[in-house]
């Protein structure tokens, strides 16, 4: 038999494409369209509703960047679709092949009822059944493609905020119709659309292909191209026996779970997100008006408290779908935030707001972390998703590797403490998935368990702006239940599809430590602004906890639990993936260090009014110490006069033009441009800076990403760097009482660097200040330490503990993290010696093995300092930033710890009346104090979270300074807990932790 298997493929694309999608809404008759335009931002719906509509025809502009129009659609149904299915079609100009980056709009019936979204894949509005006349009304939003055609061009552009976007309009309204859906065409196109794409996916040598092929050739031979509404039931008669066959025994199952996911911000602001979530759950809760079947599952407690607060209309239709189990909250969390650089108690607080919102809102404790698209995830997640009440996990960004393909889909992932939770990884690689064959046999040939388990889930339906899953999924999905050659597919919800694939899945393998993200490793340094805040509102909510709740306990003030709630919020939502890695428009980087600005100042009021309530009157100078170790005479966690001040720091100048600074305890050589060339440790005599090296060395490289600008710190960006060895001018400054400094400004291009050096009296730590009037484009800066210390790993801080990694390339895996990202501290060590760099608002690090001396080897540490990608925002990090660091000398990892606390938590001088003692105090410097707070349940029970910070086996005791009645191991939700070893007396308690363990006690106050 003759091959004409191209042909008929050929055949089939432009049938579909020309002939039988085109009439699934024939040609109708026009709308009356009226139109009015928002001044400025959104306005309320009744303000829309009763607008002055102007008459608006077919093929005129609309919509400025970032503008709303109104549209009133007003019609009648003609005579002739009597007892048709009518709707109205209405295109506003988009690109279906660019879904979800463009203009969406919401319908609204007269009286204010949210009806649908419209977008570039739904743009049909459903005419009531026996309606003769209709009026509708849509908000439009002109949301522009701020990276370019859908493509990802990457380019500058000044779309991506409203006061730089250029006003002419972006859009012209394409069609605007009320049309009968003829219900037989579109069967037919799902048909083919199945049928067709399935062919394409079987192997040649497959004889059900070949049935495929000459099914769909014998179909359009029954269609007649003039008539297609006429001849698609015939058409698709020619199909029923293909659909008859059932799946293989061996096929792959999937479970079909409906989602859409929606960055909480992005290519667009907070303020248009709330929009896109709306409109998103108003698409979905009509579909299961039409779908009995359909399960929908979205994540971000955020999002949901947005639509009940703008959008309560929906939020009622939404509140009855989950009371259903058919739109399901997942995610556990306050939004899907990045898990890389949120702290400790932060990430805590992340699945606290989530969890207690979906119960308290809807009675719903989930029970999945649901986060498909954060840039990698820190390897405390387990335990912390466990002490949470989280059972599963799952994400599929990890597909976006660019060296190593991950070796599993569905396996035990393993943290730093030895806490394991299931996790998956869709094989789809997709969290928008269609539901095409193309999808369902990437996902079967991908499945990585093939021979031990048969289930993967795949998240279908458009997010952002693509309203979720469409009618037409859904008709794919009842077509691939059971099928020859396909997958079979179920629509399910999250929690069946874990309780399988964990049942049929016992022995599954298990992955231990970080899952790293080899690609986007530039989101650790990008929007610098964006992370100061962040790192400085984690660290203020600490003490505003702390000292408000001593303050109550102690001297009876009220606690802030509402206003500490809503800053806590505030906080997390600026946590979302896409702010605080810096990856957003600027116009979401503005309103971040704005919103960042004002919480700072909130926090701020509480703590100084809960300082003034415990310090009471008087005139003693106290210092008050939120830090968990003791520093200058003053417990942790408590208030004191400071210790009396150490010696001064001795300033020596040569004629050489270098300069040494010693304070006994390091002495420090400074050459004639500003550079520390020498760090001696007087205690060990030991140089720790690698010979002809320097301290604080700054390098700017060229750094151009092939693309995903702000994302993305390519390893080619190492091939070109610049030493910035000159200096303009350098200044020695003797001893003010907070040691000496050594002041050096330096210019590179457009921009000022001024550098200070500080040896305090008394540490063994030298403070460095970057004041950097920054305006290069497509670089990078770093600050470079190369030590004299032979470390084969690092270690960095993470949530409640930290990872090693190597210091080599021995394999793709190690060469991958060439950037990698720490909180507070890294660290690095030979047996009996280390060094560590702290910093109080930089993420990105580097770590590489360097030799000096014939290869005598020592290691290199450098921090990324500031970036100045072009996309999404031209202007990212251009202006002034203010960045500290330390270089600890002689540090083991406690000592890194302890000095990472002190970077980020300076003490607080207030006067008063005397001492005030801890609410709380550890005798183990291993035992970490993370938070002291009040119950979440307003009871006025005392909770403080705990964690061994050292990586090993710890005893403590925990001290208390008020009358406690008893003492409770509660997770993180302050639940209680099977008690551990948690041993209770009179006025303490003895704590026993594993390495790594997070402890939550609750103190019952007597």
């Amino acid at each position: 038999m003759h091959d004409q298997r191209s042909t008929t493929e050929a055949r089939l694309e432009r049938a579909v494409a020309q002939r039988i999608a085109p009439a699934v809404h024939a040609p109708g008759e026009p709308v009356e369209v009226a139109a009015w335009h928002a001044p400025g931002e959104p306005v309320p719906v009744a303000e829309g509703l009763a607008a002055d509509f102007e008459p608006f025809a077919v093929g005129r502009a609309w919509g400025p960047p970032w503008s709303t129009t109104w549209f009133r659609l007003r019609g009648q149904v003609p005579q002739r679709f009597a007892g048709r299915e009518v709707e109205v079609v209405f295109d506003l100009g988009t690109d279906a092949r660019n879904v979800g980056f463009q203009a969406e709009g919401l319908v609204y019936t007269a009286d204010g009822q949210a009806v649908k979204s419209i977008n570039p894949l739904s743009t049909w509005i459903p005419v009531p059944a026996g309606t003769t006349t209709f009026e509708f009304y849509v908000e439009a939003a002109a949301n522009p493609d701020v990276l370019g055609g859908g493509g990802h061009a990457f380019e500058p552009t000044p779309l991506g905020d409203v006061l730089t976007a250029p006003r002419e309009p972006l859009y012209v309204l394409a069609r605007a119709e009320v049309c009968v859906r003829e219900g037989e065409v579109a069967d037919l196109l799902t048909d083919l659309e199945v049928l067709g794409g399935l062919m394409l996916e079987l192997p040649l040598e497959d004889a059900r292909r070949w049935e495929l092929l000459r099914g769909v050739d014998a179909s359009l031979d029954a269609l007649d191209p003039h008539d297609v509404a006429g001849t698609a039931a015939a058409a698709r008669a020619a199909l029923a026996p293909l659909f008859a066959s059932p799946a293989r025994a061996s096929a792959h199952r999937v479970s079909a779970v409906g989602h859409a996911h929606i960055d909480s911000a992005w290519l667009w602001p907070l303020r248009e997100t709330v929009r896109k979530v709306a409109r998103t759950t108003a698409n979905v809760t009509q579909l299961m008006d039409v779908h009995p079947s359909f399960v929908y599952a979205m994540s971000s407690a955020q999002q949901f408290a947005w639509i009940a607060e703008h959008r309560p209309e929906v939020h009622e239709k939404v509140r009855a779908r989950i009371a259903e189990g058919r739109f399901v909250p997942v995610g556990s969390m306050w939004v899907e935030s990045d898990t890389n650089m949120v702290g400790a108690e932060a990430m805590a607080r992340q699945f606290l707001e989530g969890k207690q919102f979906f119960a308290q809102e809807y009675g719903v404790d989930t029970e999945e972390a649901w986060l498909p698209d954060s840039f990698g995830y820190s390897a405390a997640l387990p335990q912390i998703m466990k002490l949470a009440g989280v059972r599963w996990f799952l994400t599929q960004k990890i597909s976006w590797n660019t060296e190593n393909r991950f070796p599993h889909h569905t396996f035990d992932w393993e943290g730093i403490d030895g806490t394991r939770i299931f996790t998956h990884f869709p094989p789809v690689d997709t969290y928008n998935s269609e539901l095409s064959a193309k999808e369902l046999a990437h996902a079967a040939r991908n499945f990585s368990e093939k021979g031990r388990a048969t289930t993967s889930l795949v998240p279908f339906g458009w997010g952002d702006g693509g309203g979720g899953p469409t009618r037409e999924v859904l008709a794919r999905a009842d077509r691939l239940g059971d099928l020859e050659g396909s997958p079979r597919v179920s629509l399910h919800s999250p929690r069946q599809f874990f309780t399988t694939a964990e049942q049929e899945y016992p022995d599954r393998p298990v992955w231990s430590g970080e899952l790293y993200l080899e690609i986007h490793r530039g989101t650790y340094t990008s929007q610098a602004k964006t992370k100061q805040g962040n790192r400085r509102n984690e660290h203020l909510l600490r003490e505003a906890e702390l000292w408000a709740a001593t303050a109550a306990v102690l001297r009876g003030a009220e606690y802030p639990a509402a206003r500490l709630k809503e800053l806590w919020r505030t906080v997390l939502l600026n946590q979302f993936h896409d702010i605080l890695p810096g990856s957003s428009i600027a116009w979401v980087h503005r309103e971040a260090a704005a919103t960042h600005a004002r919480v700072s100042a909130e926090l701020e009021e509480v703590v100084a009014t809960s300082l003034a309530a415990l310090a009471g009157g008087g005139g003693t100078d106290l210092v008050a110490n939120a830090a968990p170790h003791a520093r200058g005479g003053v417990p942790a966690l408590g208030l004191a006069p400071a210790a009396p001040a150490a010696a001064a720091v001795q300033v020596q100048r040569g004629q050489d033009g270098r300069t040494v600074l010693d304070n006994g305890l390091l002495r420090l050589v400074v050459d004639e441009a500003g550079h520390c060339v020498s760090v001696r440790d007087l205690a060990t005599d030991r140089e720790v800076l690698l010979a002809g090296t320097r301290a604080n060395l700054l390098q700017l490289h060229r750094d151009t990403p092939n693309r995903w600008d702000a994302w993305d710190v390519d390893a080619h960006y190492r091939n070109v760097v610049s030493d910035l060895l000159e200096a303009d001018e350098v200044a020695v400054h003797e001893d003010d009482g907070d040691g000496a400094r050594v002041v050096a400004t330096r210019r590179t291009g457009a921009s000022t660097l001024v550098q200070t050096l500080r040896l305090p009296r008394g540490e063994s730590r030298i403070a460095f200040t970057l004041d950097a009037d920054w305006h290069e484009r497509e670089a990078l800066l770093k600050a470079a330490f190369g030590l004299d210390v032979h470390a084969d790993r690092s270690a960095s801080e993470i949530q409640f503990g930290h990872v090693f990694r190597p210091t080599h390339e021995n394999t793709s895996w190690d060469a991958a993290r060439f950037e990698i990202c720490a909180h507070r501290w890294l660290h690095v060590a030979e047996a009996g010696y280390g060094v560590a760099v702290t910093n109080s608002a930089t993420y990105g690090h580097d770590v590489t093995r360097s030799a000096v001396d014939g290869g005598r080897p020592g290691t290199t540490v450098r921090l990324s300092l500031l970036r100045a990608p072009l996309s999404p925002d031209p202007e990212t990090d251009q202006g002034r930033h203010v960045l500290e660091y330390s270089l600890v000398v002689g540090a083991q990892v406690a000592d890194a710890v302890r000095e990472g606390y002190r970077q980020n938590l300076p003490v607080r001088r207030v006067s008063g009346a005397g001492p005030v003692a801890p609410l709380v105090a550890v005798d183990d410097p291993a035992v970490v104090v993370e938070a002291v707070k009040l119950a979440e349940d307003g009871s006025g029970d005392v909770v403080v979270r705990l964690y061994e910070s050292l990586g090993g086996r710890a005893r403590a005791r925990l001290d208390w300074g008020f009358p406690v009645a008893s003492v409770t191991e509660v997770d993180l939700l302050e639940r209680p807990l099977e008690q551990g070893a948690t041993t209770v007396g009179d006025d303490g308690a003895q704590v026993s932790l594993r390495p790594f363990q997070i402890l939550t006690l609750r103190l019952a106050r007597a």
